[in-house]
C-alpha cells in the first residue's frame, strides 16, 4: 500500500482533510493542484508537499501518481474523474458524484471500461461503531428493521453574508443541502440497514433567497464577512429538506436536513427500530451506540475493541476510551482503498463506497428533487 503515489486535486477544507489522512497512511503525496497556477505553489509551499501542479494535465502527466484525489466542486468531478481513470489512474471522489444522474451514470461506465478503482468519499461510514452497528443489524439483533429516522443538521450557512460555491447551482448543482449532507445520511441508513429506499416524499425550502457574493469568493465553512465590494446575488438550493421514506422491507422513515440551523455544527444522528431492539448513534459523540431494549435494560456501548463486533473491530485502531472522530474516517476509508488497491482484488470485491453507490445517491437526489416540485410521492428508480 505505501508503495502507491497520491496527487490531490482541490486544496480547500476537505483536499487538507485528504492530504492529513494520506500522511497518517504513509502514502506520498506527489503534488497537489489549487484553481490557479498560483494557488497550487501556494498550497504546495505551506502544507509541505514537493509539487504545486500548473493544471490537471500536469497532474495527469505524472507517472509517479497512481491515485487522484478528486476534492474540487461537483461540476468539475465528471471531468475529472474520468480523465483520471482513463489516463490509467485510480480515484477516489468527493461527494456527490456528479451534478446530474446522466453524469454519475457516465462515470459508472468509464469504470467499467477501464477497470480503474473509483471510490467515493461516503467517509461516515467509516466511524467505529457505525460499523459495529451494522454489523449487528446483518447478524439479526435487531430483528427485521421497521423504521429509519433521523436528522443532519448544520449552521455553517445561517448567516445571509456567508457565500459558498455551493449556492450556486451551475457549480454544486440543483440540490445544495440534499446533495452536500443528504447524501452522507442516505448512503450511511441504506447501508447500516441493508435496505434500499424505494419511494421519497419531499419537501424543499428555501428561507434565505439572497445572500451576499464576495468578489474574492469563499471557502467552505469560512464565515461571513460583509466587505466592500459584495454583491447580494439570487441563492440556488434548498435551506431545509424535510423526507418521509420507504424501504424496500416495508420499513418506513424520516430525515430532517438543514444548515440553517443556529448552534447545531454537525448534528447527524440515526436510529434504526426493529422488531427485536433498537439502535441510536450521533455524529458529534460518535464514541457510544445506544442500544434499547424492550424487556431488558438499555445498554450504550462505548467504543472498546475487545467488545464489538469481528467484522467492525478493524476499524477501532484505537484502545478502549481513546476517542476516534471525523478525521480518523478518512483515514480508515482510505486504508480500505489503497489495500484494494495493492491486493490487485477485483473491484466487484470492494468493501468501501464504489461509484455504484455514488450513482445511487445522485439518482435518490433526482427523485428527491422531482418530487418536491411534484409534491407527492415518487418511486426511486432501481
Amino acid at each position: 500500500m505505501e508503495s502507491l503515489n497520491a496527487a490531490i486535486a482541490g486544496v480547500g477544507f476537505v483536499g487538507r482533510a485528504h492530504l492529513e489522512a494520506l500522511r497518517r497512511l504513509g502514502i506520498h503525496v506527489a503534488g497537489v493542484l489549487g484553481s490557479t497556477p498560483d494557488k497550487s505553489r501556494s498550497a504546495a509551499q505551506t502544507l509541505g508537499v514537493a509539487r504545486g501542479y500548473v493544471d490537471f494535465a500536469e497532474l495527469l502527466a505524472d507517472a509517479s501518481v497512481d491515485v487522484v484525489h478528486v476534492c474540487t466542486p461537483n461540476n468539475l468531478h465528471l471531468a475529472m474523474a474520468s480523465a483520471a481513470m482513463r489516463a490509467g489512474k485510480h480515484v477516489i471522489c468527493e461527494k456527490p458524484l456528479a451534478l446530474t444522474a446522466q453524469e454519475s451514470r457516465e462515470l459508472v461506465r468509464i469504470q467499467q471500461e477501464t477497470g480503474r478503482v473509483c471510490a467515493l468519499c461516503f467517509n461516515l461510514r467509516y466511524y467505529p461503531l457505525c460499523h459495529e452497528a451494522r454489523a449487528r443489524v446483518l447478524a439479526g439483533q435487531i430483528g427485521q428493521v421497521r423504521m429509519v429516522h433521523g436528522q443532519f443538521l448544520q449552521d455553517w450557512l445561517f448567516s445571509p453574508a456567508v457565500w459558498s460555491w455551493r449556492l450556486d447551482s451551475s457549480v454544486g448543482g440543483a440540490l445544495r443541502t440534499v446533495a452536500d449532507i443528504g447524501s452522507h445520511w442516505l448512503d450511511l441508513v441504506e447501508w447500516l440497514s441493508g435496505l434500499r429506499v424505494t419511494e421519497v416524499c419531499a419537501d424543499l425550502t428555501t428561507f434565505i433567497p439572497k445572500r451576499l457574493k464576495p468578489a474574492g469568493g469563499a471557502e467552505t465553512f469560512s464565515a461571513g464577512v460583509r466587505e466592500d465590494g459584495a454583491q447580494e446575488v439570487p441563492a440556488a438550493g434548498e435551506d431545509y429538506a424535510a423526507l418521509l421514506l420507504a424501504f424496500s422491507n416495508g420499513a418506513r422513515g424520516s430525515v430532517t436536513l438543514s444548515q440553517v440551523c443556529a448552534g447545531r455544527k454537525n448534528h447527524l444522528w440515526w436510529e434504526l427500530n426493529g422488531s427485536e431492539g433498537s439502535m441510536w448513534w450521533n455524529a458529534e459523540d460518535p464514541n457510544r451506540l445506544w442500544i434499547g431494549h424492550h424487556d431488558a435494560p438499555n445498554q450504550v456501548l462505548i467504543k472498546s475493541p475487545g467488545l464489538m463486533q469481528a467484522d467492525a473491530r478493524r476499524y477501532a485502531v484505537y484502545p478502549a476510551g481513546h476517542a476516534e472522530g471525523y478525521p480518523d474516517t478518512f483515514v480508515r476509508l482510505f486504508q480500505d482503498v489503497y489495500e484494494h488497491i495493492g491486493s490487485g482484488a477485483p473491484y466487484s470485491s470492494a468493501t468501501f463506497p464504489t461509484v455504484a453507490d455514488g450513482h445511487r445517491q445522485m439518482v435518490l437526489c433526482e427523485a428527491i428533487g422531482e418530487s418536491a416540485r411534484l409534491r407527492q410521492w415518487l418511486r426511486v428508480e432501481a
